[in-house]
């Protein structure tokens, strides 16, 4: 691998400027120590980031508040080996070391990443993940397959806000930027009346800005416009001493242009039908937990999601006037989506004191229900007329049994084994005649050792199988035999060490994985008819094997109280063992969106006056778009700062985001647009181009 030159010299630059802070005062009077962090999306709430045998980045709220401003965008380049694939306005469709969708699915939903935000399901509608009023971001690497069952093949993201404080507390933050950017915040927490039983938080949030294009044809800088809205509520309840009960409520309403694509590949869009990425999202969980006298915890989850999504874009990217003597030549695709997705957890766990074997064992074990509704509607029309009038009706219930058992071999070593069984029976009904009831039985499940060194240091060895659903394809011009897919395994195993050194103040994170995937699931695209863009359909199939492998690294130095230094690697080998298509051979070529290293590298300041400063450098190899062809993106190198000042009930500070204004691509299409050969190109999706900002926020 060749890292370019900017970024050498960029690197250099913050390894000096920490070099230097060190030599000033490596150790002061009152020097700043590194806690372990908590890890909420496994069984039990108190586990850390070095009690759980898998590769896991957790980004607090210091972190959030410090390196994000707005979205979960803003700092995925914290993660690594974690990519997003574009064709929406906001991140939706991600890969976790090379594993994952790439663009909006059709037929059921498949996703490999599961996504959760206060236990409610948003897998493959990640764009509902905005920032404000966020406790911490967790990504665990690698199969849950025990935890979260078919959703989370490559892993999952979960997202938790801030909970309740019976101590009253006020927070109001507003934010100005160019390119139309404004947003404000507000979020209140406190007692429920004169109650000491109860005690709710509130916080809502908008946020604009016109999306960084100019479309010449309406002359307006905000067709690709965000408009995105967030409202939340949490009620904590001590019902009686051993019942907890935790209600959350959540709307996020995304109002978004979509207005991304030209054909010089520029921010410069022609559009005459402006596209729309609007997601309306409405969704509960109730979380119970009920203490018993009989050596164990009840738990109960239950959630709701309501999404109403539509998804409209100018399928020619130009009007009348631009394709000129090729005129009239007009297309455009609406795909209206509603979805229902119940889920029910109950849970039972072993509590301190109570574990079996001779007192050497902790236990789980549980129940989980689903049921995943979707309606799926798209109209094409080509110059006025009809083309495709395609709707789609898909339903699955999901039944599994899960267990798991943790036993302590010594007093410093853990084995833990877990397993989990799944069945799903859809029914899935098309106006193309397709008519599919597949029952699936699923298992998957782990087996590690976590050994701790010491207090400050674990080892660990994880084996998991992860699996995924099958699904189908919906495109009429499919054969019937190529419209159903089958379901997908992996088999994980991974090594890695989570450490706590230097007096605390080096957190340090290191594995090394090996996944083979099976029947592994593949999306390409294919152009039917070379002089007829229209023709362009999308196809996922099983391929024969694959394989990812790699190492992940993330550290954070508190060099002296003042001066902290971060960062983070991924490397990532992601490739065919075995994939023949009717046109090509991919057997040996890297898989798409799997980069062959992403990083992360960082400096902080936090002066005793209040002052504050942070860099990060974020960046990531080219990598394939798509496993149908080998168009390739450029690597990228982003720096964002941020600078600023904090009292103690406010702070305020100015912003940059991509401050080099990188050009970088982070979704690309191979295939005959533009008329009248038709000749196959490269078209891509422009990542955000530079962006400045201040915030301000007020504590009361």
């Amino acid at each position: 691998m060749k890292t370019p030159l900017k970024s050498t010299a960029l690197l250099l630059s913050l390894a000096g400027i920490a070099t230097t802070a060190w030599g000033q005062s490596t150790y002061p009077d009152e020097p700043t120590q590194l806690d372990d962090l908590t890890v909420t999306a496994d069984w039990r709430a108190d586990t850390t980031v070095r009690e759980v045998a898998t590769s896991v980045t957790v980004l607090d709220d210091a972190t959030l508040q410090q390196a994000g401003t707005q979205h979960f965008q803003d700092v995925m380049g914290l993660v690594p080996n974690l990519n997003w694939a574009g064709s929406t306005s906001r991140p939706r469709y991600f890969q976790i070391r090379g594993i994952g969708e790439r663009s909006q699915y059709e037929g059921a939903p498949n996703p490999s990443v599961g996504f959760i935000i206060d236990d409610i399901d948003f897998t493959g509608i990640g764009g509902a993940a905005t920032l404000f009023d966020l406790a911490q971001i967790e990504v665990l690497r690698g199969p849950q397959g025990t935890r979260y069952g078919a959703n989370a093949l490559a892993g999952l993201i979960y997202v938790r806000s801030q909970d309740p404080s019976f101590a009253e507390a006020y927070q109001l933050e507003t934010t100005v930027g160019d390119h139309g950017t404004w947003g404000a915040g507000f979020s209140a927490t406190g007692a429920v009346g004169d109650s000491e039983r109860a005690a709710y938080r509130f916080a809502l949030h908008q946020y604009n800005s016109d999306g960084f294009r100019r479309n010449d044809f309406y002359n307006r800088d905000d067709t690709d416009r965000l408009d995105e809205f967030m409202l939340r509520g949490k009620l904590h309840i001590t019902a009686t001493a051993n019942w907890q009960s935790d209600l959350t409520l959540l709307l996020v309403d995304i109002n978004n242009g979509f207005d991304k694509w030209n054909p010089e590949n520029t921010f410069t869009t022609h559009a005459d039908d402006l596209g729309i990425d609007d997601q309306r999202s409405v969704g509960f969980s109730w979380r119970n937990t009920v203490t018993t006298d009989r050596g164990f915890d009840v738990i109960g989850i239950s959630s709701y999601t309501d999404a109403d999504i539509q998804y409209f874009f100018d399928g020619d990217w130009g009007n009348d006037a631009y394709w000129g003597e090729f005129a009239p030549y007009d297309f455009t695709s609406n795909n209206d989506r509603e979805r229902r997705h119940w889920t029910q957890e109950f849970r039972l766990v072993s509590q301190p004191g109570a574990e079996i074997f001779n007192g050497s064992t902790a236990w789980l074990t549980g129940l989980y229900w689903a049921r995943w509704s979707e309606d799926n509607v798209i109209d094409d029309f080509f110059n006025g007329e009809v083309y495709r009038d395609f709707d789609s009706q898909f339903e699955a219930d999901t039944v599994a049994l899960f267990a798991q058992l943790d036993t302590q071999l010594t007093a410093q070593t853990v084995l833990t084994t877990g397993l989990r069984y799944e069945t799903r029976e859809a029914d899935y009904q098309d106006n193309g005649g397709l008519d599919l009831a597949p029952n699936e039985d699923m298992v998957g499940g782990q087996i590690s050792i976590n050994h701790q060194l010491n207090d400050r240091q674990n080892l660990y060895a994880t084996v998991s199988r992860g699996y995924k659903a099958g699904g189908f394809n919906l495109s009429p011009s499919l054969p019937a035999s190529r419209r159903a897919y089958d379901p997908e395994y992996l088999l994980n195993v991974e090594v890695g060490m989570k450490a706590l050194l230097l007096e605390h103040r080096l957190s340090l994170n290191l594995s090394a994985f090996y996944s083979k995937r099976q029947d592994m699931q593949v999306s390409t695209s294919v152009q039917e008819d070379p002089t007829d863009p229209l023709t362009f359909v999308f196809f996922t199939g099983n391929a024969a094997a694959g394989k990812n492998q790699g190492l992940e690294v993330d550290w954070h130095h508190q060099i002296n109280r003042n001066w902290a230094w971060h960062g983070s690697l991924g490397l990532l080998d992601a490739s065919f063992s075995d994939y023949v298509t009717v046109d090509d051979d991919f057997t040996g070529r890297a898989q798409a969106h799997a980069p062959d290293y992403t990083f992360n590298l960082g400096l902080s300041y936090a002066g005793d006056s209040g002052w504050f400063a942070r860099a990060d450098l974020n960046g990531a190899d080219g990598f394939y778009f798509s496993d149908s062809h080998d168009q390739r993106a450029d690597s990228r190198e982003i720096l964002n700062l941020k600078v600023g000042y904090q009292a103690n009930t406010w702070s305020v500070f100015a912003w940059g985001r991509n401050v080099l204004d990188e050009t970088y691509a982070v979704r690309g299409f191979f295939f005959g647009l533009e008329p009248p050969d038709y000749a196959d190109k490269l078209y891509q999706h422009l990542g955000d181009p530079r962006h400045f900002g201040v915030t301000a926020r007020f504590e009361f």
